[in-house]
């Protein structure tokens, strides 16, 4: 008995320092920090953070050295896939993290869609920009939810972990 509860301890320890290296928390179900971060030397650091329709999420670190860092260089340098078109009012993105897995058309009527969202200190909003008019400072994060189109209030991702 007390050689399965020693094997026992030490495997949910090994759990949580893997949890805690990951910067997380046994009771927390939100985005899992990147283990890196592009630039990571940088003094100012921004996050994209995705939520899939099933829920899964992930997070992405990108460090710069100026004030602020666009949208568009954030999802460039993450190193998350994404497709754009461009529309008349500026770029649409039709797919991220490969969801959906294949697409003819950016906005299908009555078919999920990515939505928007920026975080500042610790709260999300909802974009009233396009993602490649979106300013970011340091630890602040751009988010990214797919949702059905029948949802009548989208919910944000989970807040960024740095």
């Amino acid at each position: 008995m007390r050689k399965h509860l020693i094997g026992t301890s030490a495997i949910l320890a090994l759990a949580l320092i893997a949890i805690a290296a990951c910067g997380g928390s046994p009771s927390t179900a939100t985005a899992s920090p990147a283990s890196t971060c592009v630039n990571a030397a940088a003094p100012h650091h921004a996050y994209v953070v995705i939520q899939h329709l099933s829920g899964t999420a992930v997070q992405k670190c990108v460090g710069f050295t100026t004030d602020t860092i666009d949208g568009q260089t954030v999802m460039d340098q993450s190193t998350i896939q994404f497709e754009t078109q461009t529309f008349s009012f500026g770029k649409g993105v039709c797919q991220i993290d490969n969801e959906p897995a294949q697409f003819s058309k950016c906005f299908p009527q009555d078919k999920p869609y990515w939505s928007l969202w920026v975080e500042t200190n610790a709260k999300w909003t909802s974009a009233q920009t396009g993602y490649t008019d979106v300013k970011l400072h340091d630890k602040e994060a751009m988010g990214w939810h797919y949702v059905q189109s029948t949802d009548p209030s989208a919910a944000p991702p989970p807040l960024a972990k740095p």
